[in-house]
């Protein structure tokens, strides 16, 4: 499968790259690359707003990206945003606003990405809801807690998979409990998408936000899903061009579709992009390459605390293939500029989650994040590597 990816022609401090920060973003194979330079030398024009050959054919591949999106994940709606964090922000702007009051309850949990905290707390002092937060116990949410929570919650939002500790939460259990106090969920499935095929008129959530570039897609552009009903409930919070009907000097209508949250020029290249990148993706096991390499991440894990090094990853069936950890001396950003150095990607800091690395108590750890492209070799590499910074910083 690398060979699909021209970045791993690349040498890295003359080693081979060893890329291990996919939790972060993933490479892109070549088709992607090609569908966004195409369009630029061969169909560059903008959407919607012309009747000439460059436009149409521009507005057929953007719109395809959405048609596809629409497809895999079985949504009427497709929101297309800069990314997660847009996302999210256009729920708390465009429902929140206007169907939550001073006093409304929204649940969070302490492992939310800090896009799932930060919009919320901005509410929060804006028209004075409460906010609750579920805790984390030995690395998973504490249900009973969130039972508690759930008492007079008007929206859940919650990571369907941990960005930090890779878990998959409970989400069906969590939809579910949510629906029956009357509460609408929102799904922050950054890190899903890219390891399971989600049916999101299956699954029943609200809102699910994720982004392209978490899925071999390009960078600047993601998506909101949404349900008929929370769709009928929002409201603009963008104007501008494309999102409109009329205009006039008295005021305006606005389209009834997803357009209506999507104003100025859209992310055209980008959506060439991911298209490929979505098309690309449907030829892959997903379910396949989230068992292999949840094996490499568990063997992973099991060397590192051999070796004494503190894993925070739970890495159970359904989670991803995420481990964090921590050295008792070495500092994180030593122990990757080391890793580095011989050619191996990994992450290191709070991974936008403070509030969880205060539970873990650490201020960071380094993160290896294993994806489809990655195989058992890999691991060995990275291993190999840990014992060269073990050695060197004994």
């Amino acid at each position: 499968m690398k060979e699909d990816f021209p970045i791993f022609q690349r040498l890295i401090n003359g080693r081979r790259l060893v890329y291990l920060d996919n939790a972060a973003t993933t490479q892109k194979p070549a088709c992607v690359i090609d569908a966004m330079s195409n369009y630029y030398s061969s169909s560059n024009a903008n959407v919607h707003r012309a009747v000439h050959t460059l436009a149409g054919e521009a507005t057929e591949g953007y719109e395809n990206c959405r048609n596809l999106l629409k497809r895999r994940f079985n949504s009427k709606f497709a929101i297309i945003t800069s990314g997660t964090t847009e996302a999210i922000n256009l729920v708390s702007h465009a429902w929140g606003e206007h169907n939550m009051s001073e006093g409304d309850v929204v649940v969070l949990t302490e492992m939310e990405h800090h896009s799932d905290i930060v919009p919320w707390q901005m509410l929060a002092e804006k028209i004075g809801i409460e906010l609750r937060y579920v805790p984390v116990e030995d690395g998973k949410l504490d249900m009973d807690a969130f039972d508690v929570a759930l008492d007079g919650a008007k929206l859940v939002c919650v990571v369907h998979t941990s960005n930090v500790l890779g878990i998959r939460n409970p989400i069906e259990e969590i939809i579910s409990k949510s629906h029956k106090v009357g509460a609408k969920v929102l799904l922050d499935a950054a890190q899903a998408v890219p390891h399971e095929r989600i049916d999101f008129q299956t699954l029943g959530a609200d809102f699910m936000a994720f982004s392209a570039h978490k899925m071999c897609g390009p960078t600047g552009i993601g998506a909101l899903l949404v349900s008929d009903r929370a769709f009928s409930e929002m409201k603009p919070f963008m104007g501008g061009g494309d999102m409109i009907e009329t205009v006039t000097l008295e005021g305006s209508t606005y389209q009834t579709n997803e357009h209506k949250f999507e104003a100025g020029t859209p992310r055209i290249a980008e959506g060439f992009g991911w298209a490929a990148a979505l098309e690309w993706i449907e030829d892959i096991d997903l379910e396949f390459h989230h068992g292999r390499l949840l094996k490499i991440a568990n063997n992973v894990s099991t060397e590192l605390q051999n070796r004494g090094i503190t894993v925070y990853s739970s890495l159970q069936p359904g989670d991803a293939a995420v481990v964090s950890f921590t050295h008792p001396t070495i500092h994180p950003e030593d122990f990757a500029r080391l890793l580095d150095a011989q050619g191996i990607a990994v992450r290191t800091g709070h991974h936008c989650a403070q509030p969880l690395m205060e539970k873990l108590g650490v201020n960071g750890t380094i993160r290896a994040s294993f994806y489809i492209y990655n195989d058992k070799e890999d691991a060995d590499i990275f291993l190999s590597g840990i014992d060269r910074v073990l050695e060197a910083m004994a």
